[in-house]
């Protein structure tokens, strides 16, 4: 069916064009044109007034949702409830995420995101192995004693997706510019985190062909004056991105607003390190049989451990925009060109541009999620503000 979307403001990822409607031709966006001046097959007509139209957000970083952590239940009928969960709030591709677990819940997750990818299980795009090859110094909530060097075996799990992307979350100081190497040329999606790394072998790892850091300033050496460390490098490095948290609670927002000032355009991805909080009644929830409740908007361990978020990408957008001063396209940008971009998407995600998929997010005037629609089907439909 082809779709006209009229009567919204349309931000195709660079204009915000008004009096234009968004076509929609089955899966793919056909064009955006005056709405006066619609195509003559147009066969539905939808009207969106006092609304706005904006790219799909994709998500790096999802660990659950819908009272479901991935580690817990790595099935493909979790994806699907978490997925629905994240579409409440605008996600239209995210990866589901493994924090370090063994080898057998690994198969088993790779398998469940396999699955998805093959019966278009909507929004899923890949996974992101958060660890093992971590450094249990910069464990944060992760299981030290699952934590493992990057051997073949491990290569050889690592390389298993046949379908979709691969992002692997890895301390270099652990692994040698060689695998890492070997990683890239292979098509993984190499970030660095969860580390003790030094500036210099941070350095190393992204000339052997690391792209990214997962959630800048957690987990990872800061920057001092006569040691750059991780931090530093991130900023630094201009053909690299990295995945920010802006909840908050992570980072304070004047951090937060440093860090994508810095930043090369471009760089700075916006995640939620979701846990199964988000979209749920439910506060409170299990991993490695410890408990984790959401206290004052933080996820944490009765330690007081922070343990993923309780954010969703609706309100990471509010939150970047009101941390910075950036500016609401900006911060969308953040959160869906961007993403798109690092996973290496952007043909096909990140925009709201002739023959891409026909995933974007219907918002209003305080910029909560009404309609996200994937595929140009709308999967979440909102009787009011989220």
């Amino acid at each position: 069916m082809i779709s006209a979307l009229i009567d919204a403001a349309i931000f195709d990822g660079d204009r915000l064009l008004s009096e234009h409607a968004l076509i929609i031709n089955g899966q793919t966006i056909r064009d955006i044109v005056p709405a006066a001046h619609l195509p003559g097959d147009v066969e539905q007509v939808i009207s969106l007034k006092d609304y706005s139209i904006v790219p799909g957000y994709i998500d790096l970083q999802v660990n659950g949702g819908g009272g479901v952590l991935f580690n817990e239940a790595p099935t493909i009928d979790s994806i699907r409830t978490i997925g629905n969960a994240h579409a409440r709030f605008g996600t239209t591709g995210y990866l589901p995420t493994l924090v370090t677990d063994s080898f057998e819940v690994m198969a088993a997750a790779i398998a469940a995101v396999q699955a998805a990818m093959i019966s278009n299980v909507p929004g899923v795009l890949g996974i992101h192995l958060e660890g093992p090859f971590l450094n249990p110094a910069k464990r944060g909530i992760h299981d030290a004693s699952k934590m493992c060097r990057l051997d073949e075996e491990a290569l050889e799990m690592v390389l298993s997706l046949s379908q979709g992307v691969t992002l692997l979350t890895l301390a270099p100081e652990l692994t040698t510019p060689e695998m890492i190497e070997r990683l890239s040329k292979a098509g993984v999606i190499v970030s660095i985190g969860h580390t003790e790394a030094t500036y210099e072998q941070v350095r190393d790892a992204l000339a052997a062909g690391a792209t990214g850091f997962t959630h800048l300033y957690n987990a990872m050496t800061p920057v001092h004056s006569r040691e750059p460390g991780v931090v530093g490098a991130a900023l630094e490095h201009d053909e690299s991105w990295f995945g920010i948290i802006a909840d908050g609670h992570h980072i304070h927002p004047a951090t937060f607003n440093l860090a994508v000032r810095t930043k090369k355009r471009g760089g700075a991805v916006l995640v939620t390190d979701a846990m199964p909080s988000v979209g749920s009644d439910c506060k409170t929830f299990r991993l490695y049989e410890e408990e984790i409740a959401v206290v004052d908007g933080r996820c944490v361990t009765t330690n007081g451990v922070l343990a993923g978020s309780d954010l969703n990408m609706a309100a990471a957008v509010r939150n970047a925009a009101r941390f910075t001063s950036i500016g609401w396209q900006e911060a969308v940008r953040m959160a869906s060109r961007y993403p798109a971009n690092a996973l290496g998407l952007s043909a096909s995600l990140g925009d709201l541009l002739p023959g891409k998929q026909a995933n974007f997010v219907i918002l209003d005037g305080s910029f909560s999620v009404k309609q996200t629609w994937i595929a140009g089907r709308c999967v979440y439909l909102s009787q009011s503000s989220e």
